[in-house]
């Protein structure tokens, strides 16, 4: 696993996403010392904006309390430590002794899941957020030329993008679409490549970015150190080109800056 670190700036365009807006355009800028990354990439303004976003989380919910039931743990333990309270999580053999040994306590059955005609995976997750973002945007799917799904953890080993990008509308004689993996920078990294085709004035004009990861398919459910601290879930953005041009006091730039940096030096230490 490579360290990965990114930072981003976003400042709204006006179109229908008024839930970006945002008064104070200052940007506060800080010294730091020179980076030992091994690489690194960075950048300016980009003429891009974010008009939509959407989410989705499992329905299965997975609480302190039910990790009581197979660990030995509670919920001050692990809410003291690291704010958590609940992980919505997906139906898998791991979180499935989980379920079903809170569900024995409480005398419940199923462990509070919920029948759906197609299981809850990470593609139909992907959807969901992204119809969400769209729907907020008011953009058509079949206006969407570029998808990319940041993920770590993707139901398909070639790519979950081509498959939500057809599930969701877009036109398929137009639109490309694939992953992205970049671990906890997934999204960010996400952002910042599509709007590389979005700034450069050639055919990409709307693009959806996803992160979506459903990490506790490879949790060690037996250790109580780390399986106490993953969910599962989805987000999703809609990037529009603005060309530079603005209304206002918009100057047409969504993204303010960009810093990416990648450092594969801890690998030794971080393969598990």
């Amino acid at each position: 696993m490579k360290l990965l670190s990114a930072s981003i700036a976003l400042l709204s365009g006006y179109y229908s996403a008024s839930a970006f807006s945002i008064k104070n355009t200052g940007i506060i800028t800080t010294s730091r010392s020179p980076t030992t990354t091994a690489l690194a990439a960075s950048g300016g303004k980009l003429s891009v904006r974010p008009i939509g976003i959407g989410s989705a989380a499992p329905q299965t919910l997975i609480t302190n309390v039910d990790l009581e039931s197979v660990h030995d743990t509670s919920d001050e333990w692990i809410r003291t430590r690291t704010g958590i309270q609940e992980r919505r999580v997906l139906v898998h053999d791991g979180t499935r002794s989980v379920i079903q040994a809170s569900s024995k306590e409480d005398g419940e059955g199923d462990g509070g899941t919920v029948d759906a005609e197609e299981p809850e995976n990470l593609r139909t997750l992907g959807i969901e957020a992204a119809r969400n973002a769209l729907t907020m945007s008011g953009i058509n799917p079949s206006d969407i030329d570029l998808v990319i799904c940041a993920t770590s953890s993707p139901d398909d080993l070639f790519g979950d993008a081509p498959s939500i990008a057809h599930a969701i509308g877009c036109d398929k004689t137009k639109v490309v679409a694939f992953d992205l993996t970049a671990a906890c920078s997934g999204f960010l990294f996400g952002i910042v490549t599509a709007s590389q085709f979005l700034s450069g004035g050639g055919s990409v004009k709307n693009a959806l970015v996803l992160g979506a990861d459903a990490l506790t398919r490879w949790v060690d459910w037996e250790d109580r150190k780390s399986c106490i601290l993953f969910g599962d879930g989805a987000g999703a953005m809609v990037l529009s080109s603005s060309d530079g041009e603005g209304d206002g006091d918009d100057d047409g730039f969504g993204i303010l800056g960009y810093a990416m940096h990648s450092n594969g030096g801890g690998y030794k230490d971080l393969k598990c």
